[in-house]
């Protein structure tokens, strides 16, 4: 049973690999070495191959036959066709040679048949020929002229009356195929001169926009000198009737009234006196150029092509240079192109007929404003240097006038000017920033020397100083402020006039200039000012005699804000009490730095007296006080008695505020020294000397150092300390506990905290001494009895203070 599934698996496996491409069979010779009867299958294939040799001979076998049969038809075939080419071959040569002589006869001919009939019609066609011939030679001499306007007349001529006439010949062909190349010989030629002349006006667009900006310069002055003839012809009147002069002003003075008008006038009325574009640029090559492309039906073409180069000649121009923002000529040369360029184009629309509109200006004109003014905008934000800013400003006031006097709107440019404006006042303001550093650093605040009237006539001519009581007083004598008054006011009025500079020929009422001028020297006083007076203020080493000498200056600057409001309004004939009209900050500025400068000298006696108290050396266990105030406090009451001498000069509140913080500085200092976790006994003996220093306080105080306290108000100062001390050395605990609490006690400023810290201090101490003394301790009775009733005062302290938290 198995050998015959074997047989019958070996037969399909068999059959698969008669069937299966042998990309398959892969997996069916596996099956076959996977199984145990691997020799009987190869037997079985070995059977299977015999069996197709076999049948494989038999066919070729039966089929041999047949072929032999063909082999030997075809070898009889080609024996036959050899003989049939032979015949074929040979039947040729004959006929080639019976037909040779045929031919050359009838080649003869037709060749004499031909010559006849051409001779017969050259004679009849060259009547009708010469009249062309005659013409096109005409033609040539006009060429070789350069007369190329009668060519194009004699090339219409030739193409529409002669060459019809004369008929299809070959010459008449080349000629009609020459005319449209002509044509284009005459196109080129003309448009070679016209790229030339393209060339000649770039060329000469720097020369003609400085022309052009000359002309409208001279014409400027020109309106401003009629101008002020008027006004000085009109000004009783205007004093009159000064209602209405504002109106007269607008309507009849303005210097920039009459300049729309143009240079385009000027010129029509004194075209002998200064050049025009047409004096520097032969037009007659465009005016040629275009009367030829309108005879060969091109000038559309032409218009294009004119509009298109100078489109990118307009690109070129408007293109600027990359170190443009370094000097102004850079400038100038940007201008004078971009001038250039427009007042050609003004003129081609002027004298042509539709080679440029109105239209195709104007938009140029929108490209080369968008273009200038981005560049304006992108050059000028580098520059650091405001004299350059304002030449610069002049200059585009110029090339914006002249512009506008070939009717260009320039209202883009004027307003682009005013936002250079805010970068303008930047740069004064950094300028101005290094001018007050360099007057307050080179100060030697003190008061200024003047030895005759001639210096104090010079003084009073920088800053308008008043004192009657002063002017009393005989030479030499001392003006109260430093040099840096007059210089800053100086400053302030150079700033004014740097502001007033930029604002003309901007085409603003007097109005707005007065207000733009506020606003900047608002922002020179309330920023570069006032941080520059900050900065003297605060920097290091500043000493109490500068600090008070700023207290001074500052004083007559702010009393001298009205002056500056009052020559603003000089400068702009804009009254001050003007409705709307911005008001100087510079009391508030002036104001902000002497408050900081007296704080500063609040802060540096404060230091000083922190300085004495490190050199306090106090023996807080001696036994016995001394009669005489520490030598650390007696070089400290010196050194306020010598400073608040300097205070002479300020204003009373100011010295009074001084003295005051300084004396609550010591006593609160004092205080601590006393307190202070470092310190953990404090005997009588020290209580004495510290006491002893304390009254050394309180006679400075009542000695009045500075002028203007009422009664004994500074010595409430020391009035903590002084309840304190005698709470201490009066030893009177019982009316302190009694009456504490009570409006009227007599201990009143002593905090209850203060007082047990101290008695804590002074029962160490004590206690300490009775240790070292033990040995005597009989004879001590008072000291223990003393003891127990400082250990009484503190637990009621104790008790106070628990009493008073809950």
């Amino acid at each position: 049973m198995a050998s015959a599934e074997t047989a019958a698996e070996h037969e399909r496996i068999l059959r698969e690999i008669e069937s299966t491409d042998t990309n398959c069979i892969g997996p069916t010779l596996r099956s076959v070495y996977d199984g145990q009867e691997h020799g009987l299958f190869m037997d079985k294939l070995e059977g299977r191959i015999r069996n197709h040799d076999r049948e494989i001979e038999k066919m070729c076998n039966h089929h041999f036959q047949g072929f032999v049969d063909s082999i030997t038809e075809l070898l009889k075939v080609r024996g036959e066709a050899q003989k049939l080419k032979c015949q074929v071959t040979e039947t040729n040569q004959k006929l080639q040679n019976d037909g040779k002589e045929l031919l050359t006869s009838m080649d003869e001919l037709r060749q004499c048949r031909l010559q006849q009939r051409n001779i017969a019609t050259t004679i009849d066609k060259l009547t009708h020929c010469l009249p062309v011939l005659e013409m096109y030679s005409k033609l040539q001499e006009q060429m070789r002229a350069k007369r190329y306007y009668p060519a194009l007349r004699t090339l219409e001529h030739l193409e529409e009356s002669c060459l019809p006439q004369a008929g299809s010949y070959r010459f008449c062909t080349i000629m009609a195929e020459n005319i449209p190349r002509l044509r284009t010989h005459i196109r080129d030629v003309s448009m070679s001169d016209l790229k030339d002349f393209l060339e000649s006006i770039r060329k000469h667009s720097d020369k003609i926009g400085e022309t052009a900006m000359k002309q409208a310069q001279v014409q400027i002055a020109r309106d401003n000198a009629v101008t002020s003839q008027q006004r000085s012809a009109s000004g009783r009147r205007i004093r009159k009737e000064m209602c209405l002069g504002t109106k007269v002003d607008r309507n009849g003075s303005n210097p920039f009234s009459e300049k729309d008008s143009g240079i385009l006038d000027v010129e029509d009325e004194e075209e002998n006196e200064i050049p025009g574009a047409q004096d520097l640029v032969d037009f007659s090559p465009v005016y040629r150029c275009l009367h030829i492309y309108t005879v060969l039906g091109a000038r559309d073409t032409f218009e294009n092509y004119y509009r298109k180069q100078r489109r990118k000649q307009a690109r070129l121009v408007l293109q600027p240079h990359s170190n443009m923002h370094e000097t102004l000529e850079g400038y100038r040369h940007y201008f004078n192109q971009i001038v250039g360029f427009f007042v050609v184009e003004d003129h081609i629309l002027h004298t042509t007929q539709g080679l440029v509109n109105r239209a195709y200006v104007e938009e140029l004109w929108e490209l080369a404003l968008s273009k200038t003014i981005a560049a304006l905008r992108t050059h000028s934000s580098y520059c650091t240097d405001p004299d350059l800013i304002l030449d610069l400003k002049n200059l585009i006031v110029l090339f914006a006038d002249t512009l506008q006097g070939y009717g260009f709107p320039v209202n883009q440019l004027f307003d682009m000017l005013l936002e250079m404006r805010d970068q303008y006042g930047e740069i004064l303001l950094k300028k101005w920033n290094q001018s007050f550093r360099q007057i307050l650093d080179q100060d030697n605040y003190s008061p200024i020397p003047v030895a005759s009237p001639e210096e104090y006539q010079r003084i009073a001519c920088q800053f308008p100083f008043q004192d009657p009581e002063l002017d009393k007083i005989p030479f030499p004598k001392k003006l109260p402020f430093s040099e840096f008054v007059p210089k800053v006011y100086s400053q302030l009025k150079e700033f004014i006039y740097a502001c007033l500079k930029y604002s003309e020929d901007l085409h603003l009422s007097s109005t707005e200039i007065d207000d733009m001028i506020r606003k900047s020297t608002n922002l020179l006083l309330t920023r570069t000012l006032s941080h520059c007076l900050q900065y003297a203020i605060k920097k290091k080493n500043v000493g109490l005699a500068e600090l008070v000498q700023i207290i001074i200056n500052t004083t007559h600057l702010e009393q001298s804000c009205h002056y500056l409001e009052e020559f603003i309004s000089n400068i702009t004939n804009v009254p001050p009490d003007t409705i709307n009209a911005t008001k100087l900050y510079g009391t508030s500025t002036f104001k902000d730095a002497r408050h900081a400068a007296e704080e500063e000298i609040y802060t540096n006696l404060n230091q000083k007296i922190d300085q004495f108290l490190q050199l306090a050396d106090y023996d807080w266990t001696a036994a016995q006080g001394g009669a005489q105030a520490s030598d650390y406090l007696s070089d400290l009451i010196a050194f306020l008695c010598s400073t608040f001498a300097v205070f002479t000069h300020l204003p009373g509140k100011v010295a009074q505020t001084a003295c005051m913080s300084a004396c609550k500085h010591l006593s609160t200092s004092l205080l601590q020294l006393l307190l202070e976790a470092d310190v953990r006994q404090v005997s009588m003996g020290a209580l004495q000397q510290f006491n002893v220093d304390v009254k050394e306080c309180e006679r400075f105080a009542r000695a009045g150092p500075v002028p203007g306290f009422q009664g004994d108000t500074l010595l409430l100062a020391f009035i903590d300390l002084r309840q304190l001390l005698d709470l201490f050395t009066q030893w009177d605990w019982s009316t302190y506990l009694a009456d504490y609490g009570r409006p009227t006690c007599k201990y009143l400023r002593v905090n209850p905290h203060t007082a047990l810290a101290l008695l804590e201090k002074i029962s160490r101490s004590m206690k300490d001494t009775s240790r070292k003394n033990n040995m005597f301790a009989q004879f001590r009775k008072n000291e223990r009895d003393k003891q127990k009733l400082i250990d009484t005062v503190v637990k009621q302290l104790r008790n106070l203070i628990a009493t008073n938290q809950a």
